[in-house]
């Protein structure tokens, strides 16, 4: 059925774009096959790998998947927007509009040329994205404090040694004082990917690394995961915290499992035990992979919690449907309650769907800043 219905909007294409146009019979069948390949990319992954998350192909087979793949989506959509105002025209005097050949051309170059700039701003390292965070109550000592938020790597054949190795280089030079990773760091098993993260190690900042899970790594070996994300040196919440201290100063940074997590066995998601035994009045960051359950983290009294999983929706259009399935949230900065809820791009992309035509992926410093707090008082 999966694949069936990532079928759908090829027969869609062959049918209302490509068999309307005066070519001869024999190229007319080629190209339908063609397309049919490319709307099976999905299959031919879970053949490479058992998994259709993690594509064991070439990396430029990757991407011209993904680009082929998605120029067959991004046309669909165009041709059902042309048959929609066909159909309406019935429905005018006069009308019985007919759709120029001309214009089946068009559409297909244009959604071959935005299917190439969706790769390609999927598959770049990112660029470095600023965020403020006012907190009330944040003690003096952590006022100005700064923090880096890589999220949703989905390091695999498409985000490489190399890409990884390149984020690092980039996340160091940064000088904050923590990295915090949000789930989702890789796509496929331990032994595919050991070298894809092992730049991860090189990851360095004074107050650490840290690293929750998201619903990417219960698909691949989850506890042989997170055994070597912590041999990789990052520190693993699993529904726990850590203090980070400046002198007697003090923030609580906790981390969830996945929200998925009671579907394959693991820990579940356990808000109150990541926070048990957490000093009182001694402001929280969370840092949960997925958004949706931000309103309890607020009534728990959650200062900031920070997720990533939405991909920021990936293509202006689809992030309002990708904020309904995440009870609103998708992309920024929300105020929930009294608590700030961060929504990451992503640094990376699911290497089965890498487009992005709008939400742009990001490397997120994060500064902290006491609420209320004047910066010409100082």
């Amino acid at each position: 059925m999966f694949h069936l219905i990532f079928g759908l909007p090829c027969l869609y294409v062959v049918t209302r774009v490509l068999w309307p146009l005066p070519w001869p019979l024999a190229v007319k069948a080629i190209v339908a096959i063609l397309l049919l390949i490319a709307s099976q990319y999905h299959l031919w992954s879970r053949l490479s790998s058992g998994s259709v998350f993690a594509p064991e192909f070439p990396r430029g087979l990757i991407v011209l998947f993904n680009w082929a793949f998605g120029a067959i989506v991004l046309l669909a959509a165009m041709q059902l927007t042309l048959d929609v105002a066909a159909l309406a025209s019935k429905l005018l005097p006069g009308g019985g509009w007919a759709i120029p050949t001309g214009w089946r051309y068009a559409e297909a170059a244009l959604a071959m040329l935005l299917a190439a700039v969706a790769v390609q701003q999927a598959v770049r390292v990112p660029p470095l994205k600023d965020v403020t965070v006012e907190i009330a109550d944040l003690p003096a000592g952590f006022d100005g404090y700064t923090l880096l938020q890589l999220t949703d790597l989905h390091l695999s054949r498409l985000f490489p040694e190399a890409w990884a190795r390149e984020v690092v280089a980039r996340s160091n030079a940064l000088g904050v004082d923590l990295v915090v990773v949000t789930g989702d760091l890789i796509d496929g098993s331990l032994a595919s990917r050991r070298a894809d993260v092992a730049p991860l190690r090189g990851l360095h900042a004074p107050d650490g690394v840290w690293v929750i899970p998201g619903n990417h790594e219960y698909f691949f070996e989850y506890a042989a995961w997170m055994r070597h994300y912590a041999g990789l040196g990052m520190g693993v919440l699993e529904n726990r915290h850590t203090l980070l201290r400046r002198g007697a100063d003090a923030v609580v940074l906790a981390g969830v499992t996945d929200l998925s997590a009671s579907q394959s066995g693991q820990p579940v998601h356990d808000l109150d035990a990541a926070l048990a035994g957490a000093p009182p009045n001694v402001p929280i960051v969370l840092l949960d992979h997925q958004p949706r359950d931000a309103g309890r983290a607020a009534a728990r009294g959650v200062a900031l919690q920070l997720s990533g999983h939405t991909h920021g929706g990936m293509i202006r259009g689809l992030d309002r449907l990708v904020a309904r399935a995440n009870n609103g949230f998708v992309s920024g900065a929300y105020a929930v309650g009294g608590m700030t809820l961060y929504v990451n791009n992503g640094t990376g992309l699911w290497p089965g769907f890498a487009l992005r035509l709008g939400p742009p992926s990001e490397l997120t410093r994060i500064t902290l800043r006491t609420k209320g707090f004047s910066r010409n008082a100082r």
